[in-house]
């Protein structure tokens, strides 16, 4: 019969950092598990030792059937971005955290961390972090090898965030501790040990969209009929994609990358994906990235080519469809989550027409607006108003049957 597993978080000072009578669980017990350096900190264990290595599956499994008195070890809090909310979810256990390497570096930088953003790169891609903690007035960051100090200076400059410093904090409670402020630049070319939190704060103010940016703040190109989605027609088709903050979006036809963009700024904590025919848009479409601090994918190619590579959505904007309108819709509709919702904007009747038809065939419902705007220009002293373009968006919903 299984027995309730202990989980003890444990410092960098290793058996310093323990409480006398979580020392004494350990030393009772017959099984001792752990990563290979904090098992390290008990060399006269006289159980059974049981190294983590590589992913916890094999670990759990033997802990299922496991029936001798047994410890896990791991480090700081094991339930904050550690192995114990994946344990507690397979096994039972008792969960008795240390103090966290976040909480140790706020410690140690001298400020409260209960407004602070706390990320985890460790083990996992950067892909997404500007949106996510673009202006935000602390950010702490988990980071690992590969996502080092280093790296992490490198992506922030590539976005121009400069507004930034970092407080890096190494080995924390260990003996080669070491803490301290830097430049982003300084961050860049400075040598780190592999152990360390990184904690941003901002100390100047950066850059700022409201939702519905200027066109003219888009790099782009400017043929007589223009290449960008414009921000009355962006704004009323954002509102009918629904977007929740963790959605993920394609957008076909990206062109200078303005729906992505904002779709991105959004659903900071979702996946944005976009594509593009023509490689001059798509190259306006990575500087646009840059500058609005949205790490988004963006690809060249021709939709529905490149699709399959894109994870299943929960939102689709479509502003081009390079005359291949029905086999991209379908494709489209087979694709999207339930609940989702495709957006397409068709500036003539005919593709209006041949979109609703298509939508139609694949079993979706449509609602569709048509957006007459115009803007006010100056002119000898008094105003008059130009027209945009007129446009239909037409947005596309499933059913509950939907026809494969």
């Amino acid at each position: 019969m299984t027995q309730s597993i202990k989980l003890i978080g444990i410092g960098d000072s290793g058996k310093e950092s323990i409480l006398p009578q979580y020392l004494e669980w350990i030393e009772e017990s017959e099984v001792l598990v752990g990563g290979e350096r904090v098992l390290s900190y008990f060399p006269d264990y006289k159980g059974e030792k049981l190294a983590i290595k590589g992913g916890l599956k094999t670990i759990v499994e033997l802990l299922q059937k496991e029936t001798r008195s047994t410890v896990v070890l791991a480090s700081g809090d094991p339930l904050f971005f550690g192995i114990g909310n994946y344990l507690s979810k397979k096994v039972d256990i008792e969960v008795y955290p240390y103090v966290s390497s976040i909480q140790l570096a706020f410690a140690k930088m001298g400020e409260g961390w209960q407004d602070a953003l706390v990320v985890s790169v460790h083990g996992r891609s950067m892909k997404g972090l500007a949106q996510r903690i673009d202006g935000k007035s602390k950010v702490a960051l988990l980071t690992d090898k590969e996502n080092s100090p280093n790296r992490i200076a490198d992506y922030l400059l590539s976005f121009g965030m400069t507004e930034y410093r970092a407080f890096v904090a190494e080995n924390l409670q260990g003996e080669n501790e070491k803490v301290g402020w830097y430049e982003l630049e300084e961050m860049l070319q400075h040598e780190f040990s592999p152990l360390n939190v990184v904690i941003l704060k901002k100390t100047a103010e950066g850059p700022s969209w409201p939702l519905g940016i200027e066109d003219e703040e888009f790099s782009q190109r400017k043929p007589d009929k223009g290449l960008i989605t414009k921000r009355e027609i962006r704004v009323l088709s954002l509102h009918a994609l629904k977007l929740r903050k963790d959605s993920t979006v394609w957008d076909i036809g990206t062109c200078t990358g303005s729906m992505a963009i904002e779709a991105a700024r959004l659903a900071p904590e979702g996946q944005v994906f976009a594509i593009e025919k023509n490689e001059p848009d798509l190259e306006n479409c990575f500087q646009n990235q840059r500058k609005f601090r949205t790490d988004i994918t963006s690809i060249h190619g021709k939709a529905p080519d490149g699709l399959e590579n894109f994870p299943d959505p929960d939102a689709i904007f479509i502003g081009g469809t390079g005359g291949e309108m029905a086999d991209l819709i379908q494709i489209c509709c087979r694709r999207l989550k339930k609940g989702g919702r495709i957006v397409l904007n068709a500036a003539t009747i005919e593709n209006l027409y041949r979109a609703n038809e298509a939508f139609a065939q694949a079993g979706y419902q449509t609602s569709i607006m048509h957006a007459q705007i115009s803007r006010s220009k100056p002119i000898l002293g008094m105003n008059r108003f130009v027209p945009l373009n007129p446009i239909y968006i037409i947005t596309a919903e499933r059913k509950e049957e939907v026809n494969e």
